[in-house]
C-alpha cells in the first residue's frame, strides 16, 4: 500500500542497479547540455542575423546615395556634353569654349562611372551572405542548389 504524498514510482528506484541509474543520470545531462548548445546557437544565429541586416540596412542607404550621385553627375555630364556639341557646331570648333565643356562632361561621366561603381560594390552587402552560408551549414537554405561564393572556403 502506498503512502499519502509518496510518488508511485519511488520504490522502484530502489529496485534498480545503480549501473542504470548512472546512465540515466548521464543521459539527463546530456541532454541538459544539448540544450544548453542548441540555444547557444540559436542566440549565436539571431545575433548573426541581427548584425547582417543592420550591415544591410547601412549598406543600403550608401548604395542610395552613390546612385544618387552618379545620376546627378551623368545627367550633368550629359547636359554638358551636349552643349559642349552644341558649342562646337555654332563656333565651327573654336576649341578654348567647348572643349572646356567638353573636359568638364567627361569629368562628370568619369565621376558618374566611379559613384556606380561604388553603389554596386555596397550593395552586394544587402544581401545577408553570412547569414545565408549559416542557413546553408545547417541545412535550413532554400535554394535548391546554393552557389558557393569565394569567401567561404567551398571551391
Amino acid at each position: 500500500m502506498q503512502q499519502q504524498g509518496q510518488h508511485p514510482d519511488a520504490g522502484q528506484e530502489k529496485d534498480l542497479p545503480p549501473d542504470i541509474l548512472e546512465a540515466f543520470r548521464q543521459v539527463s545531462e546530456g541532454s541538459k547540455a544539448s540544450l544548453a548548445s542548441t540555444l547557444a546557437s540559436v542566440r549565436a544565429l539571431r545575433t548573426l542575423v541581427a548584425a547582417d541586416i543592420a550591415l544591410a540596412r547601412s549598406a543600403l542607404g550608401y548604395s542610395v546615395a552613390f546612385t544618387a550621385v552618379a545620376v546627378v553627375f551623368g545627367a550633368v555630364g550629359g547636359l554638358l556634353l551636349m552643349s559642349a556639341l552644341v558649342a562646337a557646331l555654332v563656333t565651327y570648333f573654336d576649341l578654348s569654349w567647348w572643349l572646356s565643356l567638353l573636359l568638364v562632361g567627361m569629368l562628370c561621366l568619369v565621376s558618374a562611372a566611379i559613384a556606380a561603381w561604388r553603389a554596386l560594390a555596397y550593395f552586394e552587402h544587402t544581401q545577408l551572405r553570412a547569414t545565408r552560408r549559416q542557413l546553408a551549414k545547417l541545412g535550413l537554405d532554400d535554394r535548391k542548389n546554393p552557389q558557393p561564393t569565394a569567401d567561404d572556403g567551398t571551391p
